[in-house]
């Protein structure tokens, strides 16, 4: 990805207009945080907040279990996803926490209908996995959709086994691509970005700091999160890896070294690396 292209990225992120208001940075939806995994939507939704988006939902299946605020964040809104529709959103990321339940299979095929862009992790990809209709429905789409699979969730996509997965990234990330007409974010040691065209990107930043619970959620937040305030899915993949791996690299120094850095460290790194980019991203080598 050219420099250029990186800094009109950038540029609609961080020099906003005086007379902005938080409509016109976007509004991302989460479908996730089911009882047992709420971590994971809140990952994500703290990450999409700190990131810049005007405003963060997380729509739930139910409410039932109480959870309808982030003590941490309480910017962040929860409602259930029979009340989302009313609402003003530019962006979803569907998985987190979501489950693979019948309900959840429901929520999900009714709302990859929509005509937004969409990021699909986690659970959202289990669920595909497990339904070939849904897999169909993801390749008609006519909005971005942009997926987030570990090796795991890849094998799982096509039928195959993480060890294979690993042996054949590049042929996996394309495939991905062409069979779910996506942008696809094959997570791991140098994820690879790939869209159905054939254009593939390597990351270089990023170590095993990452190697812990909650830090694809993260990634998926940040990546909604660049998507819902203007970006186009291809830049919000590249750029989100990029930053997410930066990320784990200015923490790993500050902390000195590796071992128990937690995914809700890199969120504030993420936004204070954000609001360094304009002026310093030009400096870094291209991926």
């Amino acid at each position: 990805m050219s420099r250029s292209t990186a800094d009109n990225c950038f540029v609609s992120l961080i020099q906003r207009d005086p007379e902005s208001n938080k409509a016109d940075h976007g509004t991302l939806a989460i479908l996730g945080g089911s009882p047992g995994m709420v971590g994971a939507a809140v990952l994500s939704a703290r990450c999409a907040l700190y990131s810049g988006t005007g405003r963060v939902l997380i729509v739930r299946l139910s409410l039932k279990d109480g959870f309808v605020l982030d003590p941490i964040a309480p910017e962040i809104m929860v409602i259930d996803v029979h009340s989302q529709a009313s609402r003003p959103i530019t962006t979803w990321l569907m998985g987190p926490g979501l489950g693979t339940s019948d309900e959840a299979a429901q929520a999900l095929r009714s709302l990859m209908s929509c005509n937004l862009p969409l990021v699909l992790d986690a659970d959202a990809l289990n669920l595909i996995a497990q339904d070939p209709s849904l897999a169909r429905q993801c390749a008609r789409r006519r909005a971005p959709t942009v997926i987030t699979p570990h090796p795991g969730e890849a094998g799982r996509l096509l039928n195959s086994s993480a060890q294979q997965i690993q042996a054949n990234r590049v042929a996996t990330a394309v495939q991905l691509s062409q069979q779910l007409n996506a942008i696809t974010v094959l997570k791991g040691h140098r994820t690879l970005i790939a869209s159905a065209d054939g254009t593939l990107h390597e990351n270089m930043t990023g170590n095993a700091a990452l190697a812990c619970a909650g830090t694809g959620d993260v990634l998926a937040g940040l990546i909604g999160a660049l998507i819902a305030q203007g970006c186009s899915p291809m830049q919000a993949a590249c750029h989100g890896v990029r930053l997410h791996g930066e990320a784990a690299e200015h923490l790993t120094k500050r902390l000195g070294g590796m071992i128990g850095i937690t995914a809700g460290e890199l969120i504030p790194e993420i936004r204070t690396l954000l609001n360094q980019a304009l002026p310093t991203w030009s400096a870094h080598p291209e991926n």
